[in-house]
């Protein structure tokens, strides 16, 4: 007990019983704060969907039901997924106008960014869905520029033009214009497959090729811009070659029937 007691009295016990109650702290520390950030970012999140749900029964529901079921004015919004939502309401292509006609077109948005965030956090949570992708997926980092113009011709130049500009389908349909569009929302389109687009999930086009296509559309866009060609036939789809098929050809049919007729008319006077 003597020898316990004069160590205690020892110059260096403060200086060790301090050490054991900082690591005692840090160790606590190290346990318990990981768990309560990871309560604050569920409660972030919950706080997220509840006022995304307020957005959505203000100016969704009346068309997609109350819970995202759908209705006869609008589809079911269950598991469609965030991304389905930046894109469609980040576009501007919804809320749709009372009076839809073939199909909806890209509009001035309604929403600020963080109200999108809140809507497509609530319909992600009716059912799992496509993501919101991050800059990294749709970014020019390590894209290869010839490899998504060879992907986009196969896959995409039917209906949007080899340039992107967009082409016309059956019914009043059209493929849009995809000049000025975002990264994001063209990585979107291909994730979620809009309206009368086909889906390019991940299992069936890579992440990388989708990023790849995005690169392509940047580098053509880029370079219309000191094309000392200007506005080339095939640079604005069906307008300028619809264009040409009516000025050169009905006007090349009109001569050869002015020509038959005038030759027919010479015969019978001779």
């Amino acid at each position: 007990m003597k020898k316990l007691s004069a160590r205690r009295r020892h110059p260096l016990a403060a200086v060790v019983v301090l050490l054991l109650a900082l690591a005692a702290t840090g160790g606590l520390y190290a346990a318990f704060a990981p768990a309560g950030k990871a309560q604050a970012d569920a409660g972030s999140q919950s706080l997220t969907i509840k006022e995304g749900r307020k957005l959505f029964e203000v100016g969704c529901a009346s068309c997609h039901g109350t819970g995202g079921q759908g209705s006869s004015d609008g589809p079911s919004l269950v598991g469609v997924g965030a991304a389905a939502v930046d894109f469609q309401v980040g576009t501007g292509r919804m809320p749709a106008a009372t009076s839809q006609g073939a199909q909806v077109p890209r509009k001035k948005t309604v929403y600020t960014q963080a109200q999108i965030d809140q809507l497509a956090a609530y319909v992600a949570s009716l059912g799992a869905g496509p993501v919101v992708p991050t800059k990294q997926q749709y970014g020019p980092n390590g894209a290869d520029v010839a490899k998504g113009g060879e992907l986009f011709r196969t896959n995409c130049a039917q209906c949007h033009n080899f340039s992107g500009k967009g082409g016309a389908l059956t019914e009043g349909k059209y493929a849009p214009s995809l000049e000025g569009v975002a990264p994001k929302h063209i990585y979107e389109a291909m994730q979620t497959g809009p309206q009368n687009m086909p889906s390019f999930p991940d299992t069936t086009m890579s992440s990388q090729n989708k990023k790849d296509i995005i690169a392509y559309l940047h580098a053509v866009d880029s370079s219309e811009t000191t094309n000392p060609g200007g506005l080339e036939l095939g640079g604005l789809g069906p307008v300028s070659e619809g264009l040409f098929a009516w000025i050169f050809g009905l006007g090349a049919l009109i001569a050869v029937a002015v020509w038959v007729a005038a030759r027919t008319a010479k015969a019978k006077k001779s």
